[in-house]
């Protein structure tokens, strides 16, 4: 496996392995691999560079056996203790699941096996070795996976314009709320196979950045209302329902329905252009 970070600029360098760093201190990894756009010899002439827009450092932290610790609590404490101007996004499975995944011919872990830059081993448990991927059997779940994630995306969004009709705003923050997250799964399932198990709209964000750059622009939080904007979308999973202290104007969930419905648009456009290509790869 690549263990070689010289094709990025110091300060990435740098940057990588200060977090390799936070992470071995906060639990003891067995692996810490990046995937991901830094990978990429060309890492510097994609559309972020272009528009200046903050490249993600995807970092996958593979545990070891017996770890007590949840993942997602895991996740939520590296990433938070990873404050660089440049976002980094965890995952964080064990070992074995890890290794049965790869031997599993999954296409998200098998990818990482082979793409990805080892940062840190602890050397206990080999990685299982990467087998041809089935292109015609990944094809056939990526189709399943958008029309069963797209359709529901769908449905909360028409229940969302039934309830401003209502002026139910609460309820229809809600129901933004996950109509956005259903597309966000939607595109990481058809580019990857893999869900994350967040409901959190930030993170699923930025794990789709790498994949359009109209979806890196949707919802830049680039300035303080942009920022106040989305959080007001973020919040609607949980205070929506539960802090009574919780308010949307009609105007802004208006703003928010918009943008949500140009992701659905995009979701559409970019998953059936990702299934054309999974035609070809399978030799359709």
């Amino acid at each position: 496996m690549n263990t070689s970070l010289d094709h990025l600029p110091d300060l990435k360098k740098q940057q990588l392995q200060a977090i390799t760093k936070i992470i071995i201190a906060a639990i003891q990894p067995e692996k810490i691999l990046l995937f991901g756009d830094y990978t990429s010899q060309g890492w510097g002439t994609g559309f972020y560079t272009d528009r200046q827009l903050p490249v993600n450092y995807d970092i996958l932290v593979i545990t070891r056996p017996g770890t007590l610790r949840v993942e997602y609590e895991i996740q939520d404490m590296i990433e938070n203790r990873c404050r660089f101007h440049t976002p980094v996004t965890i995952v964080v499975h064990d070992i074995g699941y890890v290794n049965k995944q790869i031997a599993e011919r999954h296409y998200f872990f098998t990818m990482v096996r082979v793409e990805a830059i080892l940062l840190y081993d602890a050397g206990t448990v080999l990685l299982a070795e990467a087998r041809p991927l089935d292109f015609e059997a990944i094809r056939a779940i990526a189709e399943m996976d958008f029309a069963r994630w797209h359709q529901r995306a769908r449905a909360f969004f028409k229940t969302v314009l039934f309830a401003i009709r209502e002026k139910e705003l609460k309820i229809a923050v809600f129901l933004l709320h996950q109509a956005a997250e259903h597309a966000y799964q939607a595109i990481l399932l058809v580019f990857t196979g893999y869900k994350p198990c967040t409901h959190n709209l930030d993170k699923l964000r930025r794990y789709t950045y790498r994949f359009s750059v109209g979806l890196a622009l949707l919802f830049p939080r680039n300035t303080g209302e942009e920022d106040r904007l989305f959080r007001l979308l973020l919040q609607g999973y949980v205070d929506s329902r539960y802090n009574e202290d919780y308010t949307i104007a009609e105007e802004e969930l208006a703003i928010l329905t918009s943008r949500v419905e140009i992701l659905l648009s995009m979701t559409a456009r970019l998953c059936r252009n990702r299934l054309l290509s999974l035609d070809k790869k399978a030799g359709f």
